[in-house]
């Protein structure tokens, strides 16, 4: 099971990443606005959901590393950090993202909007590689059952973006219209985003 220590900065952290400006949030954002709550939230929800695919390659390849070799192990960590560091420094150089998205998009059942959600979500490659760098830091191999804390992890990460995604998608209309007229916000968000991976990053490259 998980500890205190490992649940409390680990949810920090996942929150804060998954509400600062990127494509699946702004997509999300795009959709409530363009085509109404119901389909916002639908399309949410798939994208949130698609976190459970990377989880699964996570579980999998991680607990292999782990099985086979710790010196494997410590090398992804290692490898992990320097992603997160190249995340961080990529989202305190960004400008904030803009607003569109969906506009145009064809209309779409509720159950169509969330399979194209999840199946957009779980076909990233980049958020494949995102979950095998961020989930692994947060397990600690001397308490066992790698597989189970990666697991846990993966399905917290999820939980807290399928609620945040679906309430972005719920309250999208006004979210959009706050974020027009504050537009340092969002870069603000990446600012934070972007100090959050480079400690994060930092702390697997130093770790023994």
């Amino acid at each position: 099971m998980l500890s205190t220590v490992q649940t409390l900065p680990f949810l920090l952290a996942a929150v804060l990443l998954t509400a600062s400006p990127g494509p699946d949030n702004l997509m999300v954002l795009g959709m409530g606005i363009s085509r109404g709550r119901r389909q916002g939230m639908a399309f949410g929800l798939g994208c949130a959901l698609g976190c459970l695919s990377h989880t699964a390659l996570a579980v999998l390849g991680v607990s292999a590393l782990v099985a086979a070799s710790p010196l494997a192990f410590g090398a992804l960590r290692w490898l992990g950090g320097a992603y997160l560091i190249w995340l961080g420094v990529q989202a305190l150089r960004s400008r904030g993202g803009p607003l569109g998205g969906g506009a145009e998009a064809p209309q779409a059942s509720l159950a169509g909007l969330f399979a194209k959600g999840l199946f957009a979500n779980a076909i990233n490659p980049k958020v494949v590689l995102f979950f095998l760098s961020f989930l692994p830091q947060f397990v600690v191999p001397a308490q066992g059952q790698v597989s189970l804390q990666l697991g846990l992890l993966g399905l917290l990460f999820t939980a807290q973006a399928a609620l945040l995604f679906g309430m972005l998608g719920f309250f999208a209309g006004a979210v959009g219209t706050w974020l027009a007229r504050r537009p340092a916000a969002g870069l603000w968000l990446d600012r934070a985003a972007g100090l959050v991976f480079l400690g994060l990053g930092l702390r697997l490259v130093v770790m023994r």
